[in-house]
């Protein structure tokens, strides 16, 4: 029943061009793995330009994560938790986002969309740790662009099975998770070394 809803929604949006696009994804529960897809078929369909809806996407993808964030920002923790839930956001989700945070620093701001559990609520430690919001919003975007053309190109691709699109895009991006995972593994274990090294040299 709430997917019709918000598919109802979605095509209301529609209506807009491509601000309804944007406007679609500044609503954290609005999933985009349904609008972006959905947007595709209708880049198939002639209705809308392909890289027009990609840049709409990624700007409305920057803008919702915002909200989150200056939920944390400005009530930090606590409010977060109480009113996550109302964006989808849940305790397990900001706990996990927390933790990454607390290991990778600013960097999960681009990293941590990538990443199941975490891309969700992954603003909220950005907000409370009072990140600069100009380059939340620049790591947010960077990270976004690339995942908003996957999802629409999928979309375009299968046309009218596009609501297949989520599987697929699984199967396209666990190997880029594994090589950020690995990356920060590396960065994690040069910056052990690193510390040891200065602390030897301090003695």
């Amino acid at each position: 029943m709430l997917t019709e809803y918000i598919m109802a929604f979605v095509e209301f949006l529609k209506g807009f061009s491509y601000f309804g696009i944007m406007l679609a994804l500044c609503f954290e529960f609005v999933p985009a793995e349904v609008v972006l897809p959905l947007a595709g078929f209708w880049v198939y369909e002639g209705d809308f330009n392909y890289y027009l809806v990609v840049i709409a996407g990624a700007v409305g993808g920057t803008i919702g994560p915002l909200t989150l964030y200056y939920l944390g920002k400005w009530g930090g923790r606590p409010m977060v938790i109480k009113y996550g839930k109302y964006f989808l956001v849940s305790k397990k989700q900001i706990d996990a986002s927390d933790r990454f945070f607390d290991k990778y620093g600013a960097g999960v701001a681009f990293f941590g969309r990538f990443l199941p559990v975490v891309r969700t609520a992954i603003s909220v430690p950005c907000g409370i740790s009072e990140m600069n919001v100009i380059k939340f919003c620049v790591y947010t975007f960077i990270a976004i662009l690339p995942i908003t053309a996957l999802y629409v190109y999928i979309g375009f691709t299968l046309g009218e099975n596009w609501e297949q699109a989520g599987p697929i895009f699984k199967q396209y991006t666990m190997p880029i998770v594994y090589v950020i995972i690995s990356g920060l593994t590396i960065y994690i274990i040069y910056r052990i070394i690193k510390n040891r090294r200065l602390k030897k040299d301090n003695i």
